[in-house]
């Protein structure tokens, strides 16, 4: 741009009506992308789903190890028999922390979604990429009215699925996020 007299040579005068190429500083305000509400939480009842399809883990691979301890007389399978149950119960009892770090949220152009409590994971999926929404329950979601929402795009590596939402919510959201889809692709 050029310089405005009276102005330092270092100093230039932008003018307002035309887009400026520069980022402005931020200080200390917070884009409004980067502030951390409007997640949604998946629904506490999870936690149920979770600790239960636990338990049946843990007792599949505890008796797998107490079958070779008393079948087969091997003494170190009852060690790992022990090792098994401690381990799931120490992960069972981070269960509740663990579901109520699965959030999500709808953007204008995107869907985010995060979770992980030591290991965290974040994905944006912008709607104009969704291909299919896909609801899943299993036996102890759909006892407890849950379900499973599940986005596949293009890429095998940004499939994304949000657990434990009630069955009414996933609906909703499957037909929104669907008709999202469907404009954002029209768009292109």
């Amino acid at each position: 741009m050029p310089e405005a007299p009276g102005l330092q040579p270092d100093e230039t005068v932008h003018d307002e009506a035309q887009p400026q190429d520069e980022p402005q500083p931020l200080g200390d305000a917070q884009p409004p992308e980067a502030s951390d509400t409007g997640w949604l939480r998946v629904s506490p009842k999870y936690v149920l789903v979770e600790v239960v399809g636990s338990i049946i883990g843990m007792l599949v691979f505890v008796g797998l190890a107490l079958g070779a301890y008393f079948l087969l007389h091997w003494q170190w399978a009852l060690w790992v028999a022990g090792a098994i149950a401690v381990v799931s119960l120490v992960g069972i009892a981070f269960e509740p922390r663990r579901v109520r770090s699965i959030q999500y949220r709808l953007r204008a152009d995107d869907l985010l979604f995060r979770r992980g409590i030591m290991f965290q994971r974040q994905v944006a999926v912008p709607y104009g990429r969704m291909q299919l929404v896909d609801i899943t329950r299993g036996p102890v979601a759909r006892a407890l009215g849950l379900a499973d929402l599940k986005f596949v795009t293009a890429a095998a590596s940004s499939a994304v699925t949000v657990p434990g939402l009630p069955m009414a919510e996933a609906d909703r959201l499957r037909d929104e996020l669907v008709a999202l889809a469907e404009s954002r692709r029209a768009g292109l």
